[in-house]
């Protein structure tokens, strides 16, 4: 099935809903059963029926079919958020006395789920370059059951070897989890190369128009099931239909939008490297990326999120930079249609907030939609100040 196939038309069944182009949003909390037989089919299996909209949405089971196919699992469930996927996913595999494996540079509400969250009910984790699989066949313990993924993260872009994690998982019964935000579907499909369980943070590419947050969880129908019955109708973090009709018609120009951030990322580096301003570039398709071989491997594109370390003096001339940016907003997240940069300058001296890892000349950049030549002057005429 194409890519604009499954975008456009796929679980758009347009004949029961008066051939409308867009499906409808079905704002109904209830569902009512004609007798006693269609209640109690109904009730055998709730994922698959309509009962209650916690449970199974018309509206949001046409986004689960989408994005199932998109990333080549058999089903998928949609949250409020996607730290609440990742949470679903996590702690649908753990118990009290397991230990769960992570790549070191998670999003940070991973991070605090494994090191604030999880330990409260007894489960251990161990943070690990997960550059190389030797350090993650180091980590693992008799109680290991997860193993998590973030490749690449979303600061500095680290990757790991997908077929070499989920052999190493398959060989000692661990669940493979992997957060897929940065490549959306479009650039890396993780299944593919063996991982259980992928996530996203839907509120970015997926939806590409900053105005949902959203989390996905796909895998094949038995975990999906699992996860349905405990993590998503007991804690109940549901995605309502409005959010997902919403979701459903950023998905439209999702390849376009990905296409073009991309090129126009692409774009910037290729000045930016020219600048002597500029100390180092993160990106996993820039040549200078320690690990570019395995990127290009595992992935189709790269989208338009990269970092940069400038050269500067002083932190104060590294805040005049930032100042001057007036197409880039500040802002954290990504993926919508704006240009975004997030300075890591900007975490030093919160108030009982301890100092990031990144350095101060450090500058997370998402590149949206606008004309890369306009974003360019933008930050030429920033350059000056450091």
């Amino acid at each position: 099935m194409s890519i604009s196939e499954i975008l456009i038309h796929l679980g758009e069944d347009r004949d029961q809903y008066f051939n409308a182009v867009a499906p409808p949003v079905i704002q109904s909390s209830n569902f009512v059963f004609p007798d006693l037989t269609a209640f109690r089919q109904v009730f055998s299996n709730e994922l698959e029926h309509h009962v209650y909209s916690r449970g199974n949405n018309p509206t949001v089971e046409i986004l689960r079919r989408k994005l199932a196919a998109l990333e080549g699992t058999e089903d998928c469930l949609v949250f409020s958020s996607g730290a609440g996927a990742v949470a679903a996913a996590v702690i649908g595999n753990v118990q009290a006395g397991d230990h769960i494996v992570c790549q070191q540079a998670p999003y940070s509400w991973t991070s605090s789920l494994l090191r604030k969250f999880l330990p409260r009910f007894g489960v251990e984790h161990t943070f690990v370059d997960a550059t190389d699989v030797v350090n993650i066949r180091t980590a693992l313990r008799p109680n290991t059951r997860v193993l998590y993924l973030e490749s690449p993260n979303t600061m500095t872009f680290e990757c790991q070897d997908l077929s070499a994690c989920a052999a190493l998982a398959r060989e000692h019964g661990i669940v493979t989890i992997i957060d897929n935000s940065y490549s959306s579907p479009v650039f890396q499909n993780p299944a593919a190369f063996g991982i259980d369980i992928v996530v996203h943070s839907g509120t970015k590419y997926l939806n590409g128009h900053s105005d949902v947050v959203v989390g996905v969880l796909c895998a094949e129908k038995e975990m999906v099931k699992k996860i349905f019955e405990s993590e998503l109708m007991t804690l109940g973090g549901i995605l309502g239909p409005h959010d997902a009709a919403l979701v459903i018609r950023g998905l439209r120009t999702l390849s376009l939008r990905l296409q073009r951030s991309d090129a126009s990322a692409q774009f910037l580096i290729g000045k930016l490297e020219k600048h002597p301003k500029v100390e180092r570039i993160w990106y996993p398709f820039h040549h200078s990326f320690p690990q570019v071989e395995l990127a290009k491997k595992q992935m189709r594109g790269c989208g338009g999120l990269f970092s940069v370390q400038f050269r500067t003096a002083s932190p104060e001339q590294m805040e005049q930079f930032v100042h001057r940016l007036k197409r880039f907003l500040m802002a954290v997240s990504w993926g919508g249609h704006e240009s975004l940069m997030m300075p890591a300058i900007g975490f030093y001296g919160i108030p009982g907030k301890p100092a990031p890892a990144l350095p101060w000349t450090f500058c997370r950049f998402y590149i949206g939609l606008e004309e890369p030549d306009w974003l360019w002057g933008d930050l030429e005429q920033a350059l000056e100040v450091l």
